[in-house]
């Protein structure tokens, strides 16, 4: 049977089926910072448990890290009590049970979601999580990336497993050529602003097409990171030469690890007649750029365009829930803008 590339890699590290009919799925990496990993450190500490995978797990302050610091900047420097809290207990907890941290004084501290890919942690077909729901940026590398709560990062740690339910399928194709000035921060932007902040509630979104095939990792880090914005809890986008070359340069695998993964790594596509629940079509040449009005990620107008008054939000939002029911209630029916 024909397979999507999440259906591949949901097999791949489904565990069981649980009598709750959620499933336990392998986690191969685990990203930790320091706002929602104290509890769970301290969840381990009552329960006498140690984490189960030390080296799967790597931590880095992310939140509550000043922009501007000198070279001797400690934890201790932080202005903001509850701030300085955090980051010290990050500390604590890493050198307590082992874990690798780039703290804040280290040069490779950073966001969480793009040291990552940078230092060569994070890599194709792997699952990930973090305590953070724009986790799905790693989804660009061909990974199973989701956010998750601070109970789970516990779990992750004691268990290297996750408990969750399979999502259904989706896929948005991104074709054609955009015009000058348009990036893939607009791109995803105008999918919000079309499909609006529920559209993808309920399903892992795979980008495809010809524009994505043509952009750099950052730019398919960028699209993958706002699926959560569309109500997505995975964006997740097939590994190719462009995502070889970056992790190749990036990895701390020897080549021969290299080229033994990469025979792995290039069935991580969907299928040709793969079965996605939901399907989105966009062609990105009439797209213009992009600008946020609102409080929510679907308020978005083009860059000429009026904001528009409260009235005309109230039929847009409708329009959109409208359009996301239809698209729900029928299989494989394929909208396209």
């Amino acid at each position: 049977m024909p397979k999507t590339l999440y259906d591949k890699l949901w097999e791949e590290h489904h565990i069981t089926t649980l009598e709750s009919s959620e499933s336990l799925i392998y986690i191969d990496r685990q990203y930790l910072h320091e706002v929602t990993s104290p509890q769970a450190f301290e969840g381990l500490t009552k329960k006498d448990l140690l984490p189960w995978r030390i080296n799967a797990n790597i931590a880095t302050p992310v939140h509550n890290v000043p922009t501007e610091r000198g070279k001797s900047f400690g934890a201790e420097n932080i202005k903001d009590e509850i701030s300085k809290i955090q980051v010290v207990e990050l500390d604590k907890n890493c050198n307590k049970f082992g874990i690798k941290q780039f703290d804040i004084t280290s040069i490779n501290q950073g966001i969480v979601h793009v040291i990552g890919p940078e230092l060569g942690y994070t890599l194709p077909g792997m699952t990930i999580v973090c305590g953070d729901s724009h986790t799905s940026t790693h989804g660009a590398f061909g990974c199973l990336a989701m956010g998750i709560g601070t109970s789970e990062v516990e779990h992750v740690l004691a268990t290297q497993t996750l408990k969750v339910s399979k999502l259904k399928n989706m896929r948005v194709k991104f074709d054609g050529i955009p015009k000058e000035g348009v990036t893939s921060k607009d791109i995803v932007l105008y999918l919000i602003r079309t499909i609006g902040t529920a559209g993808g509630n309920g399903h892992a979104i795979e980008f495809a097409g010809s524009y994505i095939e043509n952009i750099s990792m950052e730019a398919r880090m960028t699209i993958c990171n706002m699926s959560i914005e569309a109500g997505a809890k995975v964006g997740l986008i097939a590994p190719d030469s462009i995502t070889f070359n970056y992790v190749k340069k990036h990895s701390q695998l020897s080549d021969e690890d290299f080229d033994n993964a990469m025979t792995h790594w290039k069935s991580l596509v969907s299928d040709e007649r793969a079965l996605f629940d939901k399907e989105i079509n966009i062609d990105v040449s009439k797209i213009k750029p992009q600008v946020t009005w609102g409080t929510s990620p679907e308020m978005v107008v083009d860059f000429d365009q009026d904001i528009p008054n409260l009235d005309s939000v109230i039929t847009e939002n409708k329009r959109n829930f409208e359009l996301a029911k239809k698209i729900h209630g029928n299989r494989r029916k394929s909208e396209s803008y």
